[in-house]
């Protein structure tokens, strides 16, 4: 931006998006919408009526400073401190992953089965970052009652945040575990649910800086094999779940045929569907616990 030109709100958005396209961003219209609407204090939606206003130096400088900070690799969701999922807003820090689309085909399927459990169902989130798992399934499921566990105290905390700002503290217990290690005695689950660390090193290091740079590296991988930390859950899923509970799993399509084997290798668990994301990639597979 050159100082002394006219610079409206249709000339930021343009110069911002190109600037972001050749930094390397996959989105940088709505990168730049998102910005600009932050430095303004507006929605997005606002923009549209206002691209012959002329923001004053403060707006712009704040503009230039969140742009900067994006073509480093930050992402947006960290920048402005939330991200959109499920049709609502999460807040969102470097303590937690940033909600990805993807993760929403597990959320549908999650509805979908705790809905058909009579009276009101038992569900864990294990892993649940800042809560957005969670949160639609409380929202969306009004009987149904989450424990939401997670190894991290930071995460805990947004999860807390979001859980309060949507309405829906009363009926999510969250809980600092590794797993399901810390749950009481006794407590089982009608639907487990978990979006868990399942990158390996190698998928790791090749994925872009910003990923590497800004988002948690413990809440993404698992280890060499990327399955490490199902191996764990799984068996302490079985234990925890009612009978013809179900278990539900995001994972990624490189370990999709390594999961469904160990799946299979539990007894105690009948593997089901997988459920693909938009790109035809198998992204969530679930089990049933079978009668005892």
């Amino acid at each position: 931006m050159v100082h002394g030109e006219v610079w409206n709100v249709g000339r930021l958005l343009s110069w911002t998006a190109d600037y972001l396209k050749r930094h390397g961003s996959q989105s940088p219209r709505l990168d730049a919408e998102v910005l600009l609407a932050e430095s303004l204090d507006c929605e997005r939606i606002d923009l549209y009526t206002r691209f012959d206003e002329e923001p004053d130096e403060a707006v712009r400088a704040a503009l230039r400073d969140l742009v900067r900070r994006r073509a480093e690799g930050a992402p947006v969701a960290y920048l402005v401190g939330r991200r959109e999922f499920f049709s609502r807003s999460f807040r969102v820090t470097p303590d937690v992953l940033v909600p990805r689309p993807e993760t929403e085909h597990l959320v549908v399927a999650a509805i979908d089965l705790a809905k058909g459990v009579a009276g009101g169902a038992a569900v864990c989130d294990v892993g649940t970052g800042s809560g957005v798992i969670a949160v639609c399934l409380a929202r969306q499921v009004a009987n149904c009652r989450v424990t939401a566990v997670d190894i991290s105290p930071a995460a805990l905390r947004i999860a807390r945040e979001n859980t309060a700002a949507h309405g829906v503290e009363d009926r999510i217990e969250l809980l600092e575990s590794d797993l399901l290690a810390a749950l009481p005695e006794g407590r089982v689950f009608d639907l487990i649910v978990s979006n868990p660390p399942y990158v390996s090193q190698s998928e790791y290091d090749g994925l872009p800086a910003g990923i590497r740079l800004f988002e948690p590296r413990g809440a993404l991988v698992a280890g060499p094999r990327g399955t490490e930390i199902i191996e764990r859950l799984l068996p302490q899923a079985a234990a925890r779940l009612a009978d013809g509970g179900h278990l539900l799993i995001e994972v990624s399509p490189m370990i999709h045929d390594a999961v469904c084997r160990l799946i299979a290798a539990d007894s105690r668990l009948l593997p089901q569907t997988t459920i693909k994301d938009l790109a035809g990639y198998p992204r969530v597979v679930s089990a049933r616990k079978g009668h005892s």
